[in-house]
């Protein structure tokens, strides 16, 4: 069931669908393991202006350059941060962008006041990685269990279910950008009240 280097090394145009009903897990500094199923994410690669490492390789973006099977997290607006899977070959700078999950449960440090809907709490980049506490310390974390992230494949009851098309997914374009906003990079989970945004 484990996702590996191996399949991560495919164009993340590629590898950003396939991830949709894969579950990634976090485990927590006291052995909590949370678990959600992916249903919304975003592909960047080579070429790409919205991509952070569009221009060159930094010390703030060099791990999207490295070999597959990292994370790569980020901050947006000074108090955002983004869950990125490294995809693609080494020195390739390419990386998917997990949107949203829907958890397996809620974690008893959410504030259900705060949250009333507790199936929106990890709908968006941001709130995923504010709920999972996923911040810039696991930046170029080996997505391997032992670690602190990792990635298991479809259950095979999700696979029967989306080949008999009991679910569904759409491609669409990103969002939130100024740059490659015509491109149809981002793929959801038709349905699912997980998702960030519809269409």
């Amino acid at each position: 069931m484990l996702i590996d280097a191996h399949w991560l090394s495919r164009p993340s145009t590629e590898v950003a669908p396939d991830l949709i009903g894969c579950t990634l897990l976090r485990r927590l500094p006291d052995g909590t393991c949370l678990a959600g199923t992916i249903v919304e994410t975003e592909a960047y690669g080579p070429g790409d202006p919205a991509m952070h490492a569009y221009q060159r390789p930094t010390p703030r973006n060099k791990v999207i350059f490295g070999p597959a099977g990292t994370a790569y997290i980020y901050l947006i607006y000074g108090c955002y941060h983004c869950l990125n899977v490294v995809t693609d070959q080494d020195g390739i700078a390419s990386a998917v962008l997990i949107r949203a999950l829907q958890l397996a449960s809620v974690p008893a440090w959410v504030d259900p006041q705060r949250e009333p809907k507790p199936h929106r709490i990890a709908a968006g980049p941001g709130k995923l990685c504010r709920t999972l506490q996923i911040d810039r310390s696991l930046n170029a974390t080996p997505l391997q269990p032992g670690q602190s992230l990792w990635l298991e494949h479809r259950s095979p009851d999700w696979q029967h279910r989306f080949d008999q098309q009991t679910f569904s997914i759409t491609q669409t374009t990103r969002i939130g950008l100024t740059k490659g906003v015509d491109l149809p990079w981002r793929w959801y989970l038709n349905h699912c009240p997980a998702v960030s945004r519809k269409g």
